[in-house]
């Protein structure tokens, strides 16, 4: 017996209008079918025809009055741009694959034979657009039945699958992670198995896929996904290498690559923001390098937080993730263990100024990683380290109120330094000035242009009559 999904959606409706005075069987397909399945929001739309893809799609374009038609006649393939959407279009075909390409040699086929070269059940169904049949499911892999049960399968066998084409292994842990569904053990098995075929895959296709688990709403799963089938060597050695790499048994219960699993998971139940979420990936990313034990105290990572902050830069061009994000990163992750020493060492005005100077606009995803970090078993150890960051929070509450750090702005120019002072130019111009800014920030003297002047008139002769400045 037939199946229908009823289709509220008065655009496919008209492109079945064309379809019929065409004469050509058309269906929706794909994450269309899928999502509407999973009563989720549904934008962009792969259409599949039997005949010519581009042919139907010019068809459409004019029907819709759009001139924006864009053809990748050698793929078989057309994308109309239309308001808020894409329409993508493509004739039914088969697909054959060599060894050293993504790219498939193409032939017509039938929708069966179109469905089958997809890469997972769920995606392997269609619904008609034609008239008489518009909203009958064809779904001959049972995937209705896998999206129901929360599975993910290949309609071929994985390997075939997955050697065809090798991102579809790190799709099937981004579906997982966003799906919440399960990946069938014969895939995740051939996920591992087939993992070094990423290779030729490029760099910026599988980082679009990974930064897409790290924006799912618990990015662990799919992390987890890809240590447990070997992937993550592959694609992200830095974050495999942390499993195994036990921590003090007095503050963390699991190693770091489980630790920082849930700082993620925490990270990402405050913020959607990607690169706070990034930063937390990797705010332990040197720990296995600083690994040190010491009797009586365990393992401990001296100075993981600075070298962590220097390998972002390499991993980001390694990745192809985007450059402009590193400062930030770096810095979350060179200060992560700032605010909790500054309990330690005692909350001092000149500490929290300090802080927020180097932290300017980001204190509050500072604040938030360090509060993620906190992942112990030990509930009274919990408690105590929060109310220790909300001793700091409140300490520099009533700092930024009185000093003005966080949108820091020196009180004296370089143009005024230089023109007070007699200077052109030079090193001794950044001297001056790091000399206020280290007296505003011990609490010498207040944020505030006359006091820094007078200190500057004061000092100037002492700082410049010493031995001449170093070169480099």
């Amino acid at each position: 017996m037939a199946e229908w999904i009823e289709i509220r959606d008065d655009i496919l409706k008209r492109i079945g209008i064309v379809a019929d005075r065409e004469s050509i069987a058309a269906y929706i397909v794909g994450g269309y079918v899928r999502n509407h399945l999973l009563g989720k929001q549904v934008k962009d739309t792969d259409i599949v025809v039997l005949g010519s893809g581009v042919e139907f799609a010019k068809k459409v374009a004019k029907d819709f009055g759009r001139t924006n038609l864009i053809l990748f006649e050698n793929f078989g393939t057309a994308m109309l741009p239309l308001d808020d959407r894409k329409l993508e279009f493509v004739g039914a075909r088969k697909e054959s694959y060599s060894k050293n390409s993504r790219k498939p040699h193409v032939e017509g086929g039938t929708l069966d034979d179109d469905l089958l070269r997809r890469d997972f059940t769920v995606n392997a169904m269609a619904a008609s657009l034609n008239a008489k049949t518009f909203g009958q499911l064809v779904d001959p892999f049972e995937g209705q039945s896998d999206l129901r049960a929360g599975i993910l399968r290949t309609p071929l066998d994985p390997e075939i699958t997955f050697d065809d084409d090798p991102l579809r292994i790190m799709r099937a842990m981004r579906f997982s992670a966003q799906l919440g569904f399960t990946i069938e053990p014969h895939v995740l098995e051939a996920a591992g198995k087939m993992a070094k075929r990423l290779a030729i895959v490029s760099q910026e296709r599988i980082s679009d896929e990974f930064l897409k688990i790290l924006s799912s709403t618990r990015p662990s799963v799919g992390l987890q996904i890809m240590y447990d089938s070997g992937v993550m060597e592959i694609v992200f050695p830095e974050i495999a290498q942390m499993a195994g790499v036990d921590q003090r048994k007095d503050y963390h219960h699991k190693d770091v690559f489980r630790h920082t699993l849930q700082v993620v998971d925490k990270v990402a139940d405050v913020s959607g923001n990607l690169w706070l979420r990034m930063a937390a990936l990797l705010h332990d990313i040197a720990k296995p390098r600083t690994k040190v034990f010491v009797p009586g105290t365990g393992w401990t990572f001296h100075g993981h937080e600075d070298l962590g902050a220097r390998m972002v830069k390499k991993i980001f061009q390694r990745m192809r993730f985007p450059l402009e994000h590193v400062p930030y990163i770096e810095k979350l992750i060179r200060l992560h263990l700032r605010p909790q020493a500054l309990v330690d060492d005692g909350v001092t005005d000149s500490a929290v100024r300090r802080l927020l100077f180097e932290t300017g606009n980001d204190i509050d995803d500072l604040i938030a990683l360090c509060r993620a970090d906190i992942t112990s078993k030990n509930q009274k150890l919990i408690e105590q380290v929060k109310q220790n960051y909300d001793l700091v929070i409140k300490k520099m509450a009533e700092v930024e109120e009185k000093d003005r750090i966080r949108n820091w702005q020196p009180p004296l120019r370089g143009e005024e330094i230089m023109q007070v002072c007699g200077l052109t130019e030079g090193p001794m111009v950044g001297v001056l000035k790091d000399m206020i800014t280290d007296a505003v920030l011990d609490g010498t003297i207040p944020n505030e242009h006359d006091a820094a002047m007078q200190y500057l008139l004061s000092m100037k002769n002492s700082i410049m009559n010493q031995a001449p400045l170093k070169k480099g």
